[in-house]
């Protein structure tokens, strides 16, 4: 016979909630959310798995079922320790306080009411799940509504969804409903700052800008290509020409692009980063055989119309948060190129200088120079050929719909022959006549 005190023991043990702590990091997680300002309330909607909540004691039945009918404790601490604690909300830049938890409540892995704003609330508020469901602990999702009080519906607000420690790789798909507006949807990785539901068009601009000047100093394609352009010039008159007619190409693919005028086959893109290889080998060998200086800025527009396809695949998951500035945030992008590009010019027009009038004969370093840089173009065209090469290219269905791509494309081509023509032809003249004037 047991002792009553081992009695006592065993029984507290056996009805203790259990940790659900030892387990690993899950790898991916996806969390859905909601977020809509009512009245003087902004309501949070959050919907998490289970698996990742750790460090969080749930009493469980049996061997490994929730115990649902003493749950409620539990997920509320979750819900605090996981996920209020771990969002940042701000109205018209002034960080909210904590949040209340109006409801929290398990839901089983097969449940769909998230798919609308309506139907997660009344599911979060409305009757919990049966007692006597058998549903393993990791196996369920927390789903939870949070309200913090705000000034105003109308104000404008930010959120610092700072999740990542959910999971290895976690991705938080937020939909936000402001009063009398579309859904803006957004798609967040991991930690991604504070993101700015409703931008002003100068924070749009002040994102993009950044974003545009980083992608370029990051993009070790786009500067080999750069390289090659500055090897035989290294004169701001014939540099200015060439880099302008590059922007012009490539910002004219990049609004185009962003505008859905691109094919959104998946055979486009590895064909896009295949002929920006192709441009960087046909410069550098154009440069060992014989740079064709005055005619350089037609061979570099025609290239950039591919680069600007190369940007606005890295524009696909930022221009979320343009919000209703979708132009303005395009723009900003090529200004963050453009300043990202004169950076580089700075640094290499007299370093390439000093290179050729000390070090090697102008012509020798021109050789050396390119041919490095065909050398690693081409191992990035077989490369990128290979993966081209997997797709299927079936012929296109002759209907209407590609007719009407076909014309905006042909309106497209038409637009940047003539900003071509215009940059070769009209601009010289007037300067000219400016400098008649002056004189």
């Amino acid at each position: 016979m047991r002792p009553p005190l081992l009695l006592a023991l065993s029984a507290a043990l056996a009805f203790a909630p259990r940790p659900a702590a030892a387990h690993d990091v899950p790898a991916d997680v996806v969390v859905q959310a909601f977020l809509k300002p009512e009245g003087q309330r902004l309501r949070l909607l959050v919907r998490a798995p289970m698996g990742a909540l750790r460090d969080v004691g749930l009493p469980t039945r049996g061997p490994v079922y929730l115990d649902l009918a003493l749950v409620d404790t539990s997920l509320r601490e979750a819900a605090k320790l996981w996920i209020a604690d771990e969002i940042e909300l701000y109205e018209d830049d002034a960080r909210l306080p904590a949040p209340q938890i109006v409801a929290a409540r398990v839901s089983l892995p097969s449940d769909g009411s998230f798919g609308s704003y309506e139907e997660a609330l009344a599911h979060v508020t409305g009757p919990p799940l049966p007692a006597d469901t058998e549903l393993y602990w990791s196996q369920g999702m927390l789903d939870v509504l949070f309200d913090y009080p705000i000034r105003s519906q109308g104000s404008r607000f930010s959120i610092h969804p700072g999740l990542g420690r959910l999971g290895v790789r976690v991705v938080t798909a937020l939909r936000f409903l402001p009063p009398g507006g579309a859904v803006r949807a957004f798609e967040l990785s991991g930690d991604p700052g504070l993101v700015r539901l409703d931008p002003r068009w100068h924070q749009a601009a002040l994102r993009f800008v950044a974003l545009g000047f980083g992608h370029i100093l990051g993009g070790i394609d786009h500067l080999l290509f750069l390289l090659c352009l500055v090897i035989p010039f290294r004169r701001l008159k014939a540099l200015v020409l060439v880099v302008t007619s590059f922007t012009v190409a490539h910002s004219i693919t990049l609004i185009a692009s962003a505008f859905g005028l691109a094919p959104d086959a998946l055979w486009f893109p590895p064909l896009v980063e295949t002929l920006i290889a192709a441009s960087i080998v046909y410069m550098a060998l154009e440069n060992i055989v014989a740079p064709r200086l005055r005619r350089r800025w037609i061979i570099t527009f025609a290239f950039g119309l591919v680069h600007g396809f190369g940007f606005s695949f890295a524009l696909r998951d930022t221009l979320q948060f343009a919000g209703s500035h979708l132009l303005t945030s395009l723009l900003s992008f090529n200004v963050g190129v453009e300043l990202g590009q004169l950076l580089v010019l700075v640094l290499l027009v007299p370093v390439l200088d000093l290179l050729f009038r000390f070090a090697v004969p102008e012509r020798i370093g021109t050789v050396v120079l390119s041919a490095l840089v065909a050398h690693t173009g081409w191992h990035w065209l077989t490369e990128r050929g290979e993966r081209l090469l997997q797709f299927r290219f079936p012929w296109p269905a002759v209907d209407a719909a590609l007719l009407a791509s076909a014309t905006r494309w042909l309106m497209v081509l038409v637009i940047a022959v003539g900003l071509a023509w215009l940059s070769r032809r009209v601009l010289p003249g007037a300067r000219r006549r400016i400098a008649k004037e002056a004189e």
